[in-house]
């Protein structure tokens, strides 16, 4: 028997702003390289939880990309593209490569 939400037509329950924040750490540990799982992980780890629906979005958007754009673009190897300098692009370069002097 199938529910109606696999019905052809219907919609499934909207994911909550808790499952899509796990479901994108979860995301980011699991990129494929151990380098962007330590740079992406530790990042989703320290800033998911308090993102909003549109840097979620943001975020999962740059997790769709290519780990060498991301790194390149994190390492200042290339410019961030326009249409990806965004608010969480240089949280996540401030986070990963930006050192403060205490």
């Amino acid at each position: 028997m199938t529910s109606s939400a696999d019905q052809p037509g219907t919609t499934k329950p909207a994911e909550t702003i808790e499952v899509r924040r796990k479901r994108l750490t979860f995301r980011s540990w699991h990129r494929g390289t151990r380098e962007a799982d330590i740079l992406l992980g530790r990042f989703a780890d320290r800033h998911l939880p308090a993102f909003d629906a549109g840097q979620l979005d943001r975020y999962e958007h740059l997790l769709e990309l290519s780990d060498p754009d991301l790194y390149n673009w994190m390492s200042a190897r290339e410019p961030v593209p326009p249409e990806h300098d965004n608010d969480v692009m240089r949280l996540l370069i401030a986070f990963n490569f930006k050192t403060t002097v205490a």
